[in-house]
């Protein structure tokens, strides 16, 4: 199975939550004890578990393209020497 990472741009996001509505393993909310620097709760990855799949769906839904999705898949994976 794919895994995947996301990165957030956190200055840049307004907290619309659209992404953490979408995300189908939950693993974006939104940050309950900071502030970005306009003023809003930024959202936040919680994945301890290794659960992003790398699907980008809360990187198409997000208006200001703060999310970028890293993908990889171990079955593609090679081995370098």
């Amino acid at each position: 199975m794919a895994r995947g990472t996301v990165v957030i741009e956190v200055d840049r996001c307004k907290g619309c939550e659209l992404c953490t509505t979408l995300c189908p393993q939950d693993i974006l909310v939104m940050g309950h004890d900071r502030f970005n620097a306009r003023g809003y709760r930024p959202v936040e990855l919680d994945d301890p578990n290794g659960k992003c799949t790398g699907c980008a769906l809360c990187a198409l839904i997000c208006p200001d393209v703060v999310l970028t999705v890293y993908r990889y898949d171990p079955k593609r994976a090679q081995v370098v020497d």
